[in-house]
C-alpha cells in the first residue's frame, strides 16, 4: 500500500512538473491607450492556447518602455515611438528594441456633453492648454471656467499631444493630471467645464468629441489622414520576437487580431 502511494505521489509530481514546464509566460506592460487591445487579444489568445499565461499591465508608455529595457516585461505597449535617449539606454543594457505598429489611433479632444462648443482649431487648443484661454465664453461657449485635464508625463499620449499640439510648451500649472485614458474620460463626464484628450477607444456617449480644424476623429478620418491628431500604436520587443512573444504579436497583426482592434474602438491596419 505504501509503495502504491509513493508511486502515485511520484507520478502526480511528474505530471505537475510537466504542466509547469509546458506553461508559457508572457508579460506585457505600458500604454493605457493600447491596454484594451492587449487585454482583449490576450484573453482570446489564451483561450486558443491554454498553455499560455499572459499578464497585461498598464502604467503608461514610458513605464512599459522602461520595463522592457530593464528586462521586466517581454512586450512594451506604447502610443508613441521610443525616444532617442530610450534607445541609447536600451542599447547600453544589451536590449535591441524592435517596433511593431499594431493599430492607428486619433487623439480625440473631449468635453462634457452639455458643452455647446463643437469645434476648435489647433491654435485654440494650444492656447487653452498653455493658459491663454481660460473661459469657454472666449470660444463662443458659456461664461464658465475651463477645467484643463491632461495626462501625466509617463503617458505616450501626453508626449504626442505635447509635441504636436503644444509644440513642447508647458501645460498650464492648474491642469489636473490623470494617469490613464479612462481616468480622463471619467473626469470629463463628471465635470461640465472640463476639456481633455483620449484615444479613440475611450469615446462614448458620456463625453463629446470636438471637431479639430473642422474634422471629427474617426476610423475614416484617421485612415485618410484628415484628422490632424493621428498616430500609430506600437508593441515593442527585444529584437525580433521569438516563441510566445512572436506568436502573440503575430496574432495581434492577424485578421482576427485586427478585428479585435476595431472592436475596441481603434483603427485596424487591415
Amino acid at each position: 500500500m505504501k509503495r502504491v502511494i509513493l508511486i502515485w505521489t511520484f507520478i502526480t509530481f511528474l505530471g505537475l512538473s510537466f504542466v509547469h514546464a509546458e506553461e508559457k509566460k508572457l508579460v506585457i506592460q505600458g500604454s493605457t491607450t493600447v491596454l484594451p487591445i492587449a487585454q482583449k487579444c490576450a484573453e482570446v489568445f489564451m483561450k486558443k492556447h491554454p498553455e499560455a499565461n499572459i499578464s497585461v499591465r498598464g502604467g503608461g508608455s514610458g513605464v512599459g518602455i522602461a520595463a522592457l529595457i530593464d528586462g521586466i516585461c517581454d512586450i512594451a505597449d506604447s502610443s508613441r515611438p521610443m525616444k532617442k535617449k530610450e534607445i541609447i539606454k536600451a542599447k547600453e543594457k544589451g536590449v535591441n528594441p524592435e517596433p511593431h505598429v499594431i493599430a492607428m489611433d486619433g487623439i480625440a479632444i473631449v468635453v462634457h456633453p452639455s458643452n455647446p462648443v463643437n469645434e476648435l482649431t489647433l491654435s485654440q487648443l494650444k492656447e487653452i492648454y498653455t493658459g491663454k484661454i481660460s473661459n469657454w465664453s472666449q470660444l463662443g461657449g458659456k461664461n464658465q471656467k475651463i477645467v484643463v485635464i491632461s495626462r501625466d508625463v509617463a503617458s505616450g499620449t501626453f508626449e504626442y499631444f505635447n509635441k504636436l499640439v503644444l509644440k513642447k510648451q508647458r501645460v498650464r500649472p492648474d491642469a489636473l493630471l490623470q494617469a490613464s485614458n479612462a481616468a480622463v474620460a471619467s473626469t470629463i463626464k463628471r465635470t461640465k467645464g472640463a476639456i481633455g484628450y483620449v484615444g479613440l477607444g475611450y469615446l462614448s456617449s458620456e463625453v463629446k468629441a470636438l471637431r479639430i480644424e473642422g474634422v471629427l476623429p474617426s476610423e475614416d478620418t484617421v485612415l485618410k489622414g484628415t484628422y490632424p491628431i493621428s498616430r500609430a500604436l506600437f508593441m515593442y520587443t527585444n529584437g525580433k520576437p521569438k516563441g510566445l512573444a512572436k506568436d502573440f504579436v503575430g496574432f495581434v497583426l492577424s485578421k482576427e487580431g485586427q478585428r479585435i482592434v476595431k472592436e475596441q474602438g481603434f483603427v485596424p491596419l487591415k
